[in-house]
């Protein structure tokens, strides 16, 4: 069955449809969840609401970009709203002393894997691993950052410049074989 006709017939209440949907994405959607919060139960618990607050608001789905882009928007934002429930502790930014530095250079060790970039990502703390995830691996630009953490833009970019600069450490480090 079509995600167009399942989405219809969930909009009209229909169980079956939902369950349908559920099945499609759920496994894909708790890989999402995990990036962001790293304890299993807390992961499930944070796609069950995300899959409930998707059909509540199923009617809100225009369709102007895929069911799954629209979905895994919802599952980033429950698991947003989860880690900042538990007080999220927040690096103090000094917006005075705050240098923006707009670079694009990215670049680490040629020997490099995706896996051990996903994986030192994923090993960066709070804020950091949180700003650079949304950037890096979901696509949000610095002004969607600010919104959805609370944060203003320029904080986002300064994680987000202290994050690369990590990473950049710990790749290198992983290069030379001297751990991190």
């Amino acid at each position: 069955m079509s995600h167009s006709l399942l989405v219809e017939q969930c909009k009209e209440h229909n169980r079956k449809a939902q369950m349908a949907l559920y099945r499609q994405y759920c496994d894909g959607m708790f890989i999402v969840a995990s990036r962001y919060l790293k304890d299993t139960a807390a992961a499930e618990d944070a796609l069950q609401e995300a899959f409930i607050k998707a059909f509540q608001k199923i009617h809100q789905f225009k369709g102007d970009v895929t069911f799954g882009a629209w979905l895994k928007r919802i599952v980033i934002n429950t698991c947003l709203d989860t880690l900042k429930t538990k007080k999220m502790d927040r690096v103090e930014v000094n917006e005075e002393t705050l240098s923006i530095v707009e670079e694009d250079s990215w670049s680490v060790p040629d020997e490099t894997t995706v896996t051990e970039v996903i994986q030192a990502i994923e090993d960066l703390k709070d804020p950091y691993g949180i700003v650079t995830r949304l950037y890096l691996l979901e696509g949000y630009d610095h002004q969607e950052i600010a919104e959805v953490l609370g944060i203003t833009e320029n904080a986002s970019r300064t994680y987000l410049h202290r994050a690369k600069k990590r990473l950049q450490e710990q790749l290198k480090h992983l290069q030379d074989g001297t751990g991190y």
